[in-house]
């Protein structure tokens, strides 16, 4: 079962970078379109002004697609079947105030039934679970919560 719960958030997390990978896809080419149409058209300042932030938002969306890669390398380093008994990458962490995926950010995240935040471990939250065990209490923006499960 709990291995059932981490394979969840990792499928969904997989879904959620493809799917941005999708839109980020689908933006570059309408930009790319703009674009080539724009090299169409009548000359003149507005034209290369026109051409060139066309080209910036261009260099901003490839970077943005290379970021969305990065982070589908760094999912695939999880091994579902891998335990700890401290938090490290990788970890599901369950404790008295919510729970989370330490992964990557991506946000809010259900499985079994139960809410999940998909984080980096260099979010502020992330750092401070690092290296925590069950039982260990955290003091994270003036609430004071226990780690309950590591899985």
């Amino acid at each position: 079962m709990s291995n059932n719960i981490k394979e969840s958030l990792l499928t969904q997390c997989f879904q959620k970078v493809e799917e941005r990978h999708r839109n980020l896809q689908k933006v570059f080419g309408e930009l790319h379109e703009s674009l080539s149409t724009e090299i169409k058209s009548s000359a003149g300042d507005k034209h290369e002004t026109t051409r060139a932030m066309l080209q910036l938002e261009r260099e901003k969306l490839g970077q943005q697609l290379m970021d969305v890669d990065n982070l589908s390398v760094t999912l695939s380093k999880i091994d579902v079947k891998r335990t700890t008994a401290q938090v490290a990458f990788g970890s599901v962490v369950f404790t008295t105030n919510s729970n989370y995926f330490i992964a990557v950010s991506l946000g809010q995240l259900t499985a079994d039934k139960q809410d999940f935040f998909a984080i980096s471990s260099t979010t502020p939250i992330g750092q401070i679970l690092l290296g925590k065990r069950v039982g260990d209490q955290i003091n994270f923006r003036d609430q004071l919560f226990k780690i309950t499960k590591i899985i």
